[in-house]
C-alpha cells in the first residue's frame, strides 16, 4: 500500500523525464551525458546499443549501453533513465524489436550492431 502511494506521490511524478524518447532493447542510442570535471562541466557522447533496460519507467529505472570502443575493447556503461544528468537521448537506428530482452551475448561478439538480429517494428499510423 505505502509503494503505491509512493509512486503516486506528486513529488516523485515531478521528478520523472517526460522529454525521453521511447526506445527498448535493441535500439541504437546517443547518449548525452553531463561530466563535470573540477569546476567545468562538459557534455559527452556515448554510442551503442542498448542491451538491458530495468525496472521499466518507473523511478529507479535504468538501461545499459554496449560501446564498441577502439582496438575491439567493449564497455558498458550503465544509465540512469530519470537522471538529470542526461541531456537527452537520441535513437540512431529506428525502433526495433529485439528477439530477447537482454542482449549480454553481444559481449562477446566481435561486432555487436552487426550481428543483432531485429526484425523492424511497424509503425501504425
Amino acid at each position: 500500500m505505502s509503494n503505491l502511494l509512493l509512486q503516486t506521490s506528486s513529488v516523485i511524478q515531478n521528478q520523472k523525464r517526460t522529454d525521453l524518447p521511447e526506445f527498448k532493447t535493441g535500439c541504437v542510442v546517443e547518449v548525452h551525458y553531463k561530466i563535470k570535471e573540477g569546476d567545468k562541466e562538459r557534455i559527452q557522447v556515448f554510442t551503442g546499443v542498448v542491451i538491458k533496460r530495468h525496472a521499466g519507467n518507473s523511478l529507479d529505472a535504468t538501461f545499459s549501453v554496449l560501446k564498441n570502443s577502439t582496438n575491439g575493447v567493449k564497455v558498458i556503461r550503465t544509465f540512469p533513465l530519470h537522471s538529470p544528468w542526461i541531456e537527452k537521448i537520441v535513437l540512431v537506428s529506428p525502433l526495433q524489436r529485439a528477439r530477447r530482452s537482454k542482449l549480454y551475448y553481444l559481449r562477446s561478439v566481435k561486432e555487436p550492431i552487426k550481428a543483432l538480429r531485429v526484425k523492424p517494428v511497424k509503425v501504425k499510423s
